[in-house]
């Protein structure tokens, strides 16, 4: 395979302007290009960068446990500076709604809503009602924010995280917009662009009880527990729409209540995201998702310590 084709690759699935992937190679527009169109060649570094990038945005990278736990440790370490994050973030408006716009934007634009960041933000804290966009979208991100909102004072209050909580923030994402709000689907689904298949309908009583049991229990390794969880969730996909944002808030309920903050999945990462979720769901192996996920809580952090997103 050409480098050409490598970098294709690398832009279709993670879904990077050439310019935005020049600077992840730490290299000028005019020298990216050049490998773009064949003109110049890579030097031995950049080129095991590129493979390297290759590998990870199609699923192959390994990554080594050594690795991944010291990252796990890291995090840990930093949520022990903080004695209980959602308290923080109930106290603290600006944090709060840092966390509201941030996982409300980008958790909506991964459905496909077209609001950005300024237009959610205008909904959100201005009230503002926008007349070029739909009603629907709009709704929407209002109902995200009263979920997460719902969510926080849920978990500062250490109640259970169980299929009612489930059930609930789907009835507040889905209010008004989708008349089986709150309800599991009754018919087959299937996920868009992906060939995977989702459980039938009829198992749903059984699988779901059976995964909000785990969804409960303590985990030594919260990061693992909570990939698991939600490669699982949206395998399963019980709900007829809303499973991707369901699925993002009940693993924030997980981190929540283990102390570390919000998981922040960025919507320009949704093409690693989904491969990464399909590689666990298909392939057994969640190293990867939890890898990402593990960047996901360090923007987390980032919001908690009021610092900007990389």
């Amino acid at each position: 395979m050409t480098t050409r084709q490598k970098l294709e690759i690398i832009q279709k699935s993670s879904g990077l302007t050439q310019t935005q992937l020049a600077g992840r190679f730490g290299v000028s527009f005019v020298a990216f290009n050049g490998w773009w169109t064949g003109k110049a060649t890579p030097r031995p570094k950049m080129q095991a960068a590129i493979d390297e990038l290759f590998l990870e945005v199609t699923g192959q990278k390994v990554i080594p446990a050594d690795f991944l736990t010291a990252k796990k440790q890291s995090l840990k370490e930093k949520a022990k500076s903080h004695k209980s994050i959602v308290t923080e973030i109930i106290q603290n408006p600006d944090i709060r709604d840092q966390f509201m716009l941030k996982l409300t934007y980008n958790s909506n634009r991964m459905e496909g809503s077209t609001l950005s960041e300024p237009d959610t933000a205008a909904i959100l804290f201005d009230n503002v009602a926008l007349p070029n966009k739909s009603l629907t979208e709009q709704l929407e991100a209002k109902n995200h924010q009263t979920a997460l909102q719902y969510l926080f004072d849920y978990v500062s209050k250490n109640e259970p995280l169980n299929e009612d909580l489930i059930l609930k923030l789907h009835s507040i994402l889905m209010n008004g917009v989708y008349p089986e709000a709150g309800f599991y689907r009754r018919h087959g689904v299937r996920i868009t662009g992906v060939n995977l298949a989702t459980a039938n309908y009829l198992k749903l009583p059984d699988l779901m009880p059976a995964l909000a049991k785990d969804l409960g229990k303590p985990n030594k390794d919260i990061v693992a527990a909570a990939a698991s969880i939600h490669a699982r969730f949206e395998h399963i996909h019980p709900f007829p729409d809303g499973n991707g944002r369901v699925g993002r808030l009940l693993m924030n309920a997980m981190l929540l209540k283990d102390n570390f903050p919000p998981a922040v999945i960025r919507q320009e990462h949704k093409r690693l995201y989904n491969t990464y979720l399909y590689k666990a769901q298909t392939k057994d192996d969640n190293s990867q998702l939890e890898d990402f996920i593990c960047d996901a809580i360090s923007d987390g952090f980032r919001i908690l310590e009021r610092q900007e997103l990389k």
